[in-house]
């Protein structure tokens, strides 16, 4: 008897899945897509919606990295809300009049100011952002360049480090800062460093270092990129595109578990 045609057939693209988070090979099930397609798509478009909604827990954040030895203080954009945040992107770009009088230069900042920012994913930042400031501040050490502080800023897009920086009198300003989340990455962190951080500065005067996480760019990696970055900013004094990474040169760093999220 001869055997019914196969109505699920194997896409012949499937082995390059390996290789890519994309979706490609779904395979089909007559003219649509297999249900388990569709209910992956469902799961994956509402776990980037969560990661955009999500509580931003800046107080376990900020206990996090006081235990780092970072001396912290919170701040917040124009933004009053989450709805205010994502209908008003300039509103993120700007501290609000309490955050002013709270943010002085008092000379506590030091040269380089970390600025930890639920930007589109507050879920990234909480993954991701206290173990990259660990794996990177010994780098930062052995290049006499100290990270002693930390803003916890709310609402925030990335220019409201060029804010941030001028109040606090730092030379630089990194923020860390969830990156918009996407059907396969809601907990992508990005980190952003400025030299002579201002309001003004275009994003062309900043480098970035983006997707890290354990899916694309592991912290370790980062924390390498960001510190041959940092020191160069510090040498020659410019972020940008006037400064090409050339991190790729240096010899990879051997894992360290207890940088993972998780440990």
């Amino acid at each position: 008897m001869a055997q019914p045609p196969d109505r699920n057939p194997a896409d012949p693209w499937r082995h390059l899945t390996a290789a890519t988070p994309a979706r490609i090979a779904l395979g089909r099930a007559g003219g649509s897509l297999p249900t388990r397609e569709v209910l992956r798509f469902a799961l994956a478009h509402a776990r980037a919606r969560d990661a955009v909604h999500a509580d931003f827990d800046s107080r376990t954040l900020a206990d996090m990295l006081r235990a780092e030895g970072l001396v912290t203080v919170d701040a917040t954009s124009r933004a009053a809300d989450r709805a205010a945040y994502l209908r008003r992107p300039d509103w993120g770009r700007d501290l609000s009049e309490a955050s002013r009088a709270v943010l002085k230069p008092d000379g506590a900042a030091g040269e380089l100011v970390v600025a930890v920012a639920d930007g589109l994913s507050a879920t990234a930042v909480e993954a991701h952002a206290v173990p990259l400031v660990k794996a990177l501040r010994p780098l930062l050490e052995k290049m006499g360049i100290p990270l002693s502080s930390a803003v916890i800023a709310t609402g925030a897009r990335v220019a409201l480090g060029d804010a941030i920086g001028q109040a606090l009198g730092a030379q630089a300003v990194l923020v860390l800062i969830g990156e918009r989340p996407g059907l396969s990455s809601p907990d992508s962190l990005g980190a952003y460093l400025t030299f002579d951080a201002r309001p003004g500065r275009m994003d062309s005067e900043r480098n970035c270092v983006s997707n890290i996480r354990p899916e694309g760019l592991p912290v370790e990696a980062a924390a390498l990129r960001l510190g041959w970055l940092i020191g160069e900013a510090f040498r020659r004094r410019l972020t940008g595109v006037a400064l090409k990474d050339e991190s790729e040169a240096l010899p990879a760093a051997p894992a360290d578990p207890s940088l993972s999220p998780h440990g």
